[in-house]
């Protein structure tokens, strides 16, 4: 990445294509001392995974322009001007930014876009590409997160279904499955209805699928629901707005097992990681669920 550092202002040479830095020393994390310009290197590391799950994918983000701490807004309609290298995918009257090339990465991460939640399903498509249950707590820290983590797996594990853990990056922990194509959104809500049910009848002190979060005491919520057409999560590996820079990241289950931090995984340590373990989530092939659906639909 070459660039060109002034007061206030700064280039990026990237593919061809020049991205202006503006601030480029503006701290987006004080505590850690993460700048803009930091924060760039580290969406140049993340590149290669994190656009994975966000390439051919309908994308929201959130901008922090004054670092992490400070005022939002969530950004699904593409702001002009737009640059020439930068894509974008209409959908039910919105522009959406198409995250498919570097360059456009760097832009937004410029625009101080520090969270990237892509749809369930591609660009033109109605189909879920994976299937993720939001493990969403009601308190914070919840330091059963992980053991209820541990229980959902176990539970899809009994059924023949390989799963990965991934920490949200904030305070949940997402259960993420690939699938293998065709399955409809109505199907994967059919089973995570089921797999909800049964984990809250098992442990009734620990589950819930309470919606509303002021009628859910400390019990953690099973979310089924989210994963739906036109609704988002947290991309793998893409940071949070959160004091310790976290970053969504999928885990071993022996990893759940010994009951590690979420705060372990962050833009500091995320690169080290990434090279030891590559992507966790494409070591696990996709999942057929003709078996459960057929036995949940018998019963």
């Amino acid at each position: 990445m070459a660039t060109e550092t002034k007061a206030k202002k700064g280039i990026v040479v990237m593919d061809g294509h020049e991205i202006t830095i503006t601030n480029p020393d503006k701290l987006l994390w004080p505590e850690l001392g993460i700048s803009k310009l930091h924060y760039l290197d580290k969406l140049l590391r993340l590149a290669p995974y994190l656009m994975d799950y966000c390439r051919n994918r309908y994308l929201t983000t959130i901008r922090f322009p004054n670092g992490y701490a400070d005022k939002s807004f969530y950004q699904k309609n593409a702001p002009e001007p737009l640059p020439s290298f930068v894509n974008t995918a209409p959908l039910d009257g919105i522009n959406y930014v198409h995250l498919d090339s570097i360059p456009t990465l760097l832009w937004l991460g410029n625009l101080a876009c520090l969270e990237f939640h892509p749809s369930f399903h591609r660009i033109g498509e109605t189909l879920p590409e994976e299937w993720l249950i939001d493990i969403d707590p009601s308190v914070d820290p919840e330091p059963r997160i992980m053991e209820a983590a541990e229980i959902i797996g176990e539970a899809l594990d009994k059924m023949g279904i390989r799963s990965v853990p991934k920490t949200s990056g904030a305070t949940g922990v997402q259960i993420y499955i690939p699938i293998e194509r065709g399955y409809t959104f109505e199907q994967l809500r059919t089973i995570g209805f089921f797999v909800a049910s049964f984990a809250v009848q098992k442990h009734p002190k620990l589950f819930t699928i309470e919606r509303l979060k002021k009628d859910r005491g400390d019990l953690i919520y099973i979310d089924y629901l989210q994963h739906w057409y036109g609704k988002t999560l947290s991309a793998p590996y893409t940071p949070r707005a959160r004091k310790a820079a976290t970053v969504s990241t999928p885990l071993l289950w022996e990893e759940v097992a010994k009951r590690v931090s979420p705060l372990d995984f962050n833009l500091l340590t995320i690169e080290e990681r990434l090279q030891q373990k590559g992507d966790l989530i494409k070591q696990v092939p996709p999942q057929n669920l003709d078996r459960i659906l057929s036995f949940i639909t018998k019963k």
